[in-house]
């Protein structure tokens, strides 16, 4: 087999994640090459059918591996995912698949998909209408936490217990014809469980121990090592598969009834879990995709 070649779609091969990666791909002997979505051209009918400069994707690469797709118009993400779709149909081993990365994105498209495979998930409504809203802020138990529809790291979510703020927030975002996505407010001794599952297994997990309710790590969180039993390993392996994730970030709520899966990141990053493990989870990925490549 020729030498191997891995492309890194980032935004900034500066960030952490991104430089982890790449020694990661140095010290297993994997060329790589840095790429940016708005960069690359796509071609129907002519050669080649992708490229980022002269570099003939299909040609020169054997995975491509992506970081956050980026910000853009609707127009601009929808072709970035057509992109990456056609590569993937033309033989490209994409990680994450786009079709993980377009479930996960979508916070109700995710859920939902959980729900419906058997998984336990909190109780959520989405809506575009304020009214509807506060009445599912009511049917909820008037405390929840409303989320942007397309976000992560916490950004951006607002817990809500009094009628009458939660009336303006709706009406507010309706205004900027924003989604009404809502969640029930769950106990959970202001910790949760972020599970990293690569190709079927838990690699890491890690306790975010936060001071309020947020418990994502980017806004202040805690990481604290901790042992998954069988039933969370489980579940978190599952809640990957369904969305059809190769690498995720499964984060799991402790609650009263048992635990709840939250949300599936399919572009997590590892920065804080990597300083409460001993795997050098850059290096376990690019082994993963070597041994997925080589078969």
């Amino acid at each position: 087999m020729a030498a191997l070649r891995f492309g890194l779609v980032t935004r900034n091969e500066r960030s952490w994640s991104s430089t982890q990666l790449l020694e990661a791909m140095r010290r297993a002997g994997i060329e790589s090459l840095c790429l940016r979505l708005p960069r690359l051209v796509a071609r129907v009918a002519y050669p080649p059918a992708a490229s980022s400069d002269d570099t003939d994707l299909l040609e020169k690469l054997s995975a491509l591996i992506i970081r956050p797709i980026g910000r853009g118009s609707l127009e601009e993400i929808i072709f970035r995912m057509d992109l990456l779709y056609r590569l993937e149909r033309l033989g490209m081993l994409v990680v994450n698949p786009p079709k993980s990365i377009e479930r996960a994105i979508d916070k109700y498209y995710a859920l939902s998909l959980l729900e419906e495979h058997g998984l336990p998930v909190p109780r959520t409504a989405v809506t575009e209408s304020p009214r509807e809203a506060l009445r599912a802020f009511h049917e909820l138990g008037g405390d929840v936490v409303v989320k942007p529809l397309f976000g992560s790291r916490g950004v951006g979510s607002t817990r809500v217990s009094d009628p009458d703020v939660a009336e303006r927030i709706f009406h507010s975002i309706s205004l900027h014809h924003g989604v009404l996505y809502l969640q029930e407010f769950i106990s959970h001794g202001s910790s949760d469980i972020r599970a990293f599952v690569l190709g079927g297994r838990v690699l890491a997990s890690m306790r975010r121990v936060a001071e309020g309710w947020k418990t994502n790590v980017s806004q202040g969180a805690r990481p604290v090592p901790v042992r998954l039993g069988e039933e969370m390993e489980e579940l978190a392996v599952k809640a990957s598969e369904v969305i059809g994730c190769m690498v995720a970030g499964v984060d799991i709520l402790e609650s009263e009834e048992g635990p709840k899966v939250i949300e599936v990141n399919s572009q997590p990053g590892w920065r804080g879990l990597q300083t409460v493990t001993r795997v050098n989870i850059a290096d376990e990925i690019i082994r993963y995709l070597i041994s997925v490549v080589k078969k």
